[in-house]
């Protein structure tokens, strides 16, 4: 256990400072060159990017230790069980109360005008649940996955030209919001250890896809809400700039926040450790420096995602909003795009739940997908979606402008890559949008909004969907690439064995031609008489 500390450890902060730097190093070109911002905003920013290295670092190495190996070992044991009832039973369960504990749910219910809180978070943790419980139906009886996206965003599409338009861009929001970083690494463990029981050559494939049904959930018990209340009466709270004189005070802001925090995701922990007993009472409980391991793990991911939100809230979050408003302001506004497609690219690397999703995706396709190639795919999808967004809150455009043709030429792409990829993608839509973009990209939008003069509300939110989008689209790019690579490397192959198999075929040829010949030879002679 010491020498995992010591040498896997530092391994994690030096992979955290890699994804963090190059977003701090955009922002602070910003803030010294486009838009100058107070000290106190500046300073709090500093003092949150080192808390997200260290919070990054200490969650991924805990991800590694407990949070996968747990969420694989309850999935085997359900699966061992070989009732189906109770294995929908626990997935449900699993479903709603690791939703219900998503400390980005609770930011985005705080946003969302005219629905009490508790409504909002329970009826997306159902609708989690819900879908969970199809993601193990469909890992059970080989259903294809494309099939099911087509049918579900078909009906919210649907459904979406009844919702107000207050509620549309927050209802596609919420799909991105609650995979956050507790959700991902353990339903996509749970998926690889349900699967591991088939013997199939697809077992491995179909692992994934939880996270892009689970995405599903949330959009549709928003839109149904936004049908039951009102959009009137809600405003716009505007984010408050922290006013910090001497070093204390900037401590005593983080220090303020920090038991906040620690109590969000101690009740985020609470569903994950009563589960995990649960399923410890089986034969096949954990035992020994495994369970000792998990345990471990299990503390370094609670501590690391405390420092990891109280950095992005604090520190991230003021800063990007002031930014938003001041560049509004600018005769050359339009500089937004070009600087969010920036952001956008660097930004997705510090999403916690993406390394996770890298190193699954590495170790499923037995390093067929490269961790650079997955990073290279999201970090383009990112840029190309935070740019559109910033361009729809400069615009005024509708949401669904870019929704339907996005999520329509994804669903197309599907039916030309392998099922694999796809599966991918679109969990990968999900896992981009986490609480960097929660805490950050959308301050940023929401400020901006704010200064030009639009509707928070319509172009503003819209920001977490938009990044949740365009992966769906360069993830199964990569696949088609793959696929290309895939059938050029197989000629290939033909190519070089045919020379052999030609020359094989000739000997063969004269290797039957001999025999022949002496025959002819036999029946010669014995027409001659000579004998």
């Amino acid at each position: 256990m010491r020498s995992i500390i010591r040498t896997v450890l530092p391994e994690k902060l030096s992979e955290s400072l890699k994804s963090v730097l190059p977003v701090t190093v955009v922002i602070f070109l910003l803030c010294f060159f486009v838009a100058p911002v107070p000290n106190s905003v500046m300073l709090a920013f500093v003092m949150g990017a080192c808390f997200l290295v260290v919070g990054m670092g200490l969650f991924s190495l805990g991800a590694d230790m407990a949070m996968a190996r747990i969420g694989e070992h309850i999935g085997a044991v359900m699966s061992r069980s070989r009732k189906l009832c109770i294995i929908l039973a626990v997935s449900l369960a699993v479903g709603i109360f690791i939703t219900v504990s998503e400390p980005d749910l609770m930011v985005l219910a705080q946003q969302v005008p005219n629905i009490p809180n508790p409504v909002i978070i329970w009826a997306v943790a159902l609708g989690v649940g819900f879908f969970l419980v199809l993601a193990m139906l469909r890992i059970f009886f080989n259903i294809p996955l494309r099939w099911l996206l087509v049918g579900f965003y078909g009906v919210l599409f649907a459904l979406a030209f009844f919702i107000p338009r207050d509620y549309l861009s927050t209802a596609f929001d919420s799909g991105g919001v609650t995979t956050g970083p507790m959700t991902v690494p353990f339903i996509m463990a749970l998926g690889v250890g349900v699967s591991s029981v088939r013997s199939d050559s697809r077992a491995g494939e179909d692992s994934f896809g939880l996270i892009a049904l689970c995405s599903i959930g949330p959009i549709a018990a928003v839109m149904i809400l936004g049908l039951l209340y009102s959009t009137k009466g809600g405003a716009y709270s505007p984010f408050l700039v922290p006013a910090i004189n001497n070093s204390m005070e900037l401590w005593g802001l983080f220090a303020h926040a920090l038991p906040e925090y620690f109590k969000e995701v101690a009740m985020a922990f609470l569903p994950i450790v009563g589960i995990f007993l649960v399923f410890q009472m089986p034969k096949s409980r954990m035992r020994g420096n495994e369970l000792v391991r998990a345990c471990v793990g299990m503390l370094y991911t609670f501590l690391g995602l405390v420092m990891f939100l109280t950095g992005a809230n604090v520190g991230f979050m003021p800063v990007g909003n002031y930014l938003g408003e001041l560049i509004g302001i600018l005769p050359y506004r339009w500089i937004i795009v070009p600087i969010g497609m920036l952001l956008g690219y660097f930004i997705v690397a510090a999403e916690p739940a993406v390394h996770v999703l890298n190193k699954q995706v590495y170790d499923m396709t037995e390093g067929m997908i490269p961790p650079k190639a997955m990073s290279i795919s999201l970090s383009v999808g990112v840029a190309i979606s935070v740019g559109l967004a910033m361009l729809r809150v400069l615009t005024g455009m509708p949401i669904m402008w870019l929704l339907i043709p996005g999520y329509g030429l994804a669903i197309v792409i599907s039916f030309l890559v392998p099922p694999m990829f796809t599966a991918i993608a679109f969990d990968s839509g999900g896992v981009a949008s986490g609480p960097m973009t929660a805490t950050f990209l959308l301050p940023l939008a929401m400020g901006l909004c704010v200064a030009v003069g639009g509707n928070v509300a319509q172009d503003a939110f819209g920001v977490v969907a938009m990044v949740a989008m365009t992966p769906l689209i360069t993830i199964q790019i990569l696949g088609l690439i793959y696929k290309h690579k895939a059938k050029l490397a197989a000629k290939e192959a033909e190519a070089i064995e045919e020379p052999d198999t030609i020359e094989a075929d000739e000997e063969l040829i004269i290797l039957e031609d001999e025999p022949i010949m002496l025959e002819e030879e036999i029946i010669t002679l014995d027409e001659g008489g000579e004998e």
